[in-house]
């Protein structure tokens, strides 16, 4: 645990958790019949449901602690290829605390309906400040004015960054897990009368180049993503799409004996093929293979208590009736809206954050000085950086000790 500055208590007001008061005798009365997951499939005291209208949505969430009025929110937003249903072990701690918890299957993903699922369909939507957007709408539609935390993993962790930056009024603090936040873009600064160097904006086609130049060929994984063949190779593995996410998930996790990460010096070819084949793939694989060769045994995936097959099960289902189209859409669309995410260069994280990943986890490397600046720069009141005994998967792999670092930095920074 590195703990990199001084932690700050707040003496304002507790308007945090304000909600209008049409919301809190609404909630009591609001019905549950379209509960979406078997009632064994949920753990007791997490329930499913839709909220509508949610930024051209029909979001379907999980929800722990909605019995009292008054909490305060957190809001969890997972990655890819996940659900609302990665956060389920860390719901019912938060709940506990005193917190009223909301985490939806995200644009793109699950239950929640609205979203365009075809590779030649509408990106537009799935740029980042309008998933900022569904975010936002989502705490509205509850209630809420502001929520005591946004949380965000794998790519819901740049989209809970920007939901800080954008909105600092009503995301009051932010937790990143496993991608650090390198900060808000640069403008031109000063050209008139200086000649500035041009920032390379070929360099993910000069990085593609070159690692497809390797003696070994290779290629990074999001470029892969952004492909049209990437949907049709996951959905459609050889091995089954149950085995695949088996795959997947084993590949990324502290189980396999592989993920020894270390800091990163250059994003060279070079440097960059020293990261496991789930990051630079083989030039001529696609993920399904890729993963299908470091396949868990039988004994493993019985051992596997962070993730067993019957938990595997709703990802596998949800994933082989949707597709991976939607979440891949998050990948194709990181140029789209760029000139409106320049309203925001130069900006920082003011309010109080925190990263958390796991020891065993490459995400925390994958960008070189992406961490680093995170720290130095990007977030200006972070509180710790916390790397548990995990892989990728943190909140599902070690469910505990992300639980008591979230409600330790909850409780630090709530308004009193």
């Amino acid at each position: 645990m590195l703990v990199i500055q001084p932690i700050v208590r707040s003496a304002e007001p507790n308007n945090e958790t304000h909600r209008a008061t049409r919301f809190e005798s609404q909630e009591k009365t609001i019905p549950n019949e379209k509960v979406t997951y078997p009632k064994d499939v949920l753990p007791h005291g997490i329930r499913s449901r839709f909220v509508n209208h949610v930024n051209g949505l029909n979001m379907h969430i999980l929800e722990a602690g909605f019995e009292g009025e008054n909490r305060p929110c957190v809001l969890l937003l997972h990655g890819f290829p996940e659900l609302a249903y990665s956060w389920r072990k860390v719901m019912l701690p938060l709940a506990e605390a005193g917190y009223h918890v909301v985490a939806p299957d995200q644009r793109g993903y699950g239950r929640t309906t609205g979203w365009d699922p075809d590779y030649d369909g509408d990106l537009d939507s799935y740029r980042r400040l309008n998933v900022v957007r569904d975010a936002l709408g989502l705490i509205s539609a509850l209630g809420y004015r502001s929520v005591a935390a946004v949380v965000g993993h794998d790519f819901g962790s740049p989209i809970a960054a920007w939901c800080a930056v954008s909105r600092p009024d009503v995301f009051r603090s932010v937790v990143l897990m496993s991608a650090p936040f390198s900060g808000t873009p640069s403008l031109p600064f000063d050209t008139t009368n200086n000649q500035q160097t041009v920032i390379d904006q070929t360099r993910a086609s000069k990085l593609s180049d070159d690692l497809a130049a390797l003696p070994s060929p290779r290629k990074h994984y999001q470029e892969y993503y952004k492909t049209r063949e990437a949907n049709d190779d996951m959905r459609n593995a050889p091995q089954g799409i149950h085995a695949f996410l088996r795959g997947y998930y084993h590949f990324k996790s502290a189980d396999w004996e592989g993920n020894k990460p270390f800091t990163l010096k250059a994003r060279t070819a070079d440097r960059m093929s020293r990261m496991p084949r789930y990051y630079i793939m083989d030039l001529d694989k696609g993920m399904a293979e890729t993963v299908n060769s470091e396949m868990p045994t039988a004994a493993e995936i019985s051992a596997c208590k962070w993730l067993p097959e019957e938990e595997l099960r709703i990802y596998s289902e949800e994933f082989e009736r949707t597709g991976f189209q939607g979440g891949l859409q998050w990948y194709r669309s990181g140029g789209v809206g760029s000139a409106e995410i320049e309203l925001f260069a130069g900006r920082t994280i003011d309010q109080p954050s925190l990263f958390i990943a796991g020891a065993n986890d490459w995400g925390s490397y994958q960008s070189p000085g992406a961490l680093e600046q995170m720290q130095n720069s990007a977030c200006t009141n972070m509180q710790g950086v916390h790397l548990v005994a995990a892989g990728h998967w943190v909140q599902q792999e070690q469910p505990e000790a992300v639980s008591k670092l979230l409600i330790e930095f909850l409780q630090r920074n709530r308004r009193q």
